[in-house]
């Protein structure tokens, strides 16, 4: 656990491959297992596909308010319902989420934290996706995101990266950090489909310069936006 983390210290730690959820820093620690690749958008450089240009096209009407993380019994019912189609729609296992839960690990105050919820305009303005991610001076960094199921059809979770991609091209921002993708697993691999995006090779100490490769386009990189959202 870390406390009083800066936004330039969290810089140097997203380029060493960790990730957070609230104060809780985390990196894989697996010595015979190297599927969690480290990933991130090249900001500068990033092109829509046409599978991304259709989502951008489905979400125009989608409002995005960026702000400090927040809680309410709206986003915590919110959670729920997205929580519940995932045991439905991906066999994942029920677990409790706590108000308590909510705020340590979306709404844990850093200089850094942020919030980008999207509101629908054409239903009254209801939330129907909340984005928790960080903002730091040479990135933006998705921690997680969850939405309204029955807004599925349209591929809010490809919505929500584009979305941090215009926010880091408009601040020159380097990099959208991806967080890990795993191209056996169904909830994580649609982040290959954002290119150019690079990997960290290995897990680089201190001392170490962090070294990220720019990945080959590969089967992987080839997958629909269906493919709704990650966990990391």
């Amino acid at each position: 656990m870390l406390l009083d983390v800066t936004p330039g210290e969290a810089d140097e730690l997203f380029d060493r491959g960790w990730r957070h959820f609230g104060p809780g820093w985390f990196r894989p620690a697996c010595e015979t297992c190297k599927a969690c690749l480290s990933t991130r958008i090249l900001a500068g450089e990033f092109t829509l596909s046409r599978s991304q240009r259709r989502v951008q096209r489905r979400t125009r009407h989608l409002r995005a308010v960026v702000r400090e993380p927040i809680f309410d019994r709206a986003h915590l019912a919110l959670f729920h319902a997205w929580q519940r189609d995932r045991v439905k729609a991906r066999g994942w296992e029920p677990a409790s989420f706590s108000a308590k839960d909510y705020w340590l690990r979306f709404t844990f105050a850093t200089p850094f934290a942020r919030e980008v919820a999207f509101y629908d305009d054409e239903a009254d303005g209801r939330l129907m996706m909340v984005s928790i991610c960080d903002e730091t001076p040479r990135a933006w960094s998705a921690i997680f995101c969850f939405y309204d199921p029955t807004y599925r059809r349209i591929s809010p979770g490809i919505a929500n990266i584009l979305r941090l991609m215009e926010l880091a091209r408009g601040n020159g921002q380097r990099h959208v950090y991806l967080g890990y993708c795993v191209l056996d697993c169904q909830s994580l691999r649609y982040k290959a489909a954002f290119r150019p995006h690079e990997t960290l090779v290995g897990l680089p100490g201190d001392d170490e310069t962090p070294r990220w490769v720019r990945s080959a386009e590969s089967a992987a990189a080839k997958t629909t936006s269906g493919v709704q959202l990650g966990l990391w």
